[in-house]
């Protein structure tokens, strides 16, 4: 039976590993997608040419050259349509990149400085917010089938993502770093409590008391071990319960008597009689 944080390091780890795999699909598909798109251009292009010379003067091709998308492609049929296309494209395809290594957690210092949201501070919300938007991207064109069911699936992850954000928050990418799985694993005593580390004391710290405990809790004969620092010091120096502290408060005038024995008032007077 494994503890519970194991379970959650594990479902959190597999979310990952589709998330991964998910972004590598988006990525192949959109290369493949940004290939047919040039490929269709190149031949919307070469038409349009010979229509132009008038060695094309089909009917059916003058129809498919009016029509609002090329044909055989998600690009526009509109000023500078080929251009937004290709740069929608490409801004997929980065974005999928640093998407992945985000979830690879590298380089960490780069996320945590210039994209703080796909860093290791914060949580899976954000970055299941931008899956869905980059699946929602390519799923308002029509594509293949391979493009539709890559971006369906990175779509259902951002979902998972977003849902599992909102239950761990912050700490989430903390339950699922595999170093800070080691760390804890290494001692009993935990080093995180959620996203805040917890150092453990020094040895030296346990080992050497505070000064006024061992001030207070002299209770030698040796009175010539103490060598106070300062003036300070030496007013305040204690001398303990002991021998040294009943000299020292003799010297200045008090004394320590000894309490009277006495019963308390709930209880009831011994009787002679009774022996």
């Amino acid at each position: 039976m494994l503890p519970p944080r194991a379970y959650v390091f594990i479902g959190l780890n597999g979310i990952r590993i589709l998330s991964i795999i998910a972004l590598l699909l988006v990525f192949s598909s959109n290369i493949v997608t940004l290939s047919n798109d040039i490929k269709a251009v190149n031949r919307y292009m070469a038409a349009g040419k010979q229509i132009a010379d008038g060695t094309l003067n089909s009917t059916l091709t003058s129809t498919e050259m009016n029509m609002d998308y090329i044909l055989g492609s998600t690009v526009p049929n509109q000023p500078a349509g080929v251009f937004w296309a290709v740069l929608n494209r490409l801004f997929i395809i980065f974005q999928a990149v640093v998407l992945i290594l985000s979830e690879l957690g590298f380089p960490a210092k780069f996320f945590n400085r210039y994209f703080p949201i796909l860093g290791k501070d914060f949580g899976l919300g954000a970055l299941g917010l931008i899956q869905m938007l980059i699946g929602a991207a390519v799923l308002s064109h029509h594509v293949d089938t391979f493009t539709l069911v890559s971006a369906f699936f990175l779509f259902a992850i951002g979902c998972l993502n977003v849902f599992a954000g909102l239950i761990f928050r912050e700490s989430a990418k903390v339950k699922r770093s595999i170093t800070s799985w080691r760390e804890q694993a290494k001692s009993a005593i935990p080093t995180h409590v959620g996203p805040v580390k917890i150092a453990p004391l020094a040895s030296s710290v346990l080992s050497s008391p505070p000064s006024f405990v061992s001030n207070l809790y002299t209770g030698s004969s040796d009175a010539s071990t103490q060598k106070p620092t300062s003036e300070k010091d030496s007013r305040f120096a204690g001398f303990g319960f002991g021998r040294q502290g009943e000299k020292q408060a003799a010297l200045k005038g008090y004394l320590i008597s000894k309490p009277v024995e006495s019963l308390p008032r709930y209880m009831p007077k011994p009787s002679g009689g009774s022996l």
